[in-house]
């Protein structure tokens, strides 16, 4: 089965804006955050989702996370890299570095996490005990070393509910859960790709030191670590996609 692939971009991501062709699509759980778009990379199409819309107003706990991954389902995707920014817990990561996550715990609460709504004849209790898809994983890996770019391997992406940053107590707790990134979009995400049978991995913008870890203010933090990992990211994508 030929692969289709989509990107789904987080928060300060704009790189794609105005780039291409877009669809407008709707699906039985509402509108996707925003027209996907179709972009070119090494003459490979990818649709690319910015998640929390064209002007980016929707917070993470509003996004329908549904309809964006049946979108791309109906538009024949079956591999998606979703990229997110991320706090790191760990001293052992830094601000402006990249990471690919192998596991995830999900704080959130509240948000529809389920295709399985009561309207199917049946549903499926999905295996998740890997979240994120190995040969995605490998592969932006793979890509990471071609470009020269330092990327994590591994690690537990806590998802927790924003859209408020987390307290100093909050980040102590995740990190005896053995969290090592925070961010506020991965899940239900990745666990609806699962539902609908699409291939799914991160790549992780480490744009700041969680509360209570960094010397500086941790918006500070952002502003001077973002750049750097969104352009170490598209170096990866670029990569990826000139090695399929």
């Amino acid at each position: 089965m030929s692969v289709q692939y989509a990107i789904i971009v987080g928060s300060g991501f704009d790189a794609f804006a105005g780039v291409g062709e877009s669809h407008d699509v709707s699906t039985r759980f509402g509108q996707p955050s925003a027209p996907i778009q179709c972009v070119t990379f090494d003459e490979q199409l990818v649709y690319v989702l910015p998640r929390h819309g064209d002007n980016h107003s929707l917070p993470p706990h509003v996004i329908n996370y549904r309809a964006n991954l049946l979108a791309l389902k109906e538009l024949g995707v079956n591999a998606v890299i979703a990229l997110n920014t991320v706090g790191v817990v760990s001293d052992k990561r830094d601000s402006g570095e990249l990471a690919v996550p192998d596991q995830i715990i999900d704080y959130t609460w509240g948000r529809a996490h389920t295709i399985y709504d009561g309207e199917q004849a049946d549903f499926a209790h999905i295996e998740f005990t890997a979240p994120f898809c190995a040969w995605i994983r490998d592969a932006l890996l793979a890509a990471a070393q071609a470009a020269g770019v330092n990327c994590y391997d591994g690690g537990v992406y806590a998802a927790t509910q924003g859209p408020r940053l987390e307290t100093v107590a909050e980040v102590d707790r995740l990190e005896r859960d053995g969290a090592d990134y925070v961010g506020m979009t991965g899940m239900p995400e990745a666990s609806l790709a699962q539902e609908l049978e699409i291939d799914y991995a991160c790549l992780s913008l480490i744009v700041n030191r969680a509360a209570g870890r960094g010397q500086k203010p941790i918006h500070e933090d952002v502003e001077s670590s973002t750049l750097t990992a969104k352009t170490q990211a598209m170096q990866v994508l670029e990569e990826f996609f000139r090695l399929r």
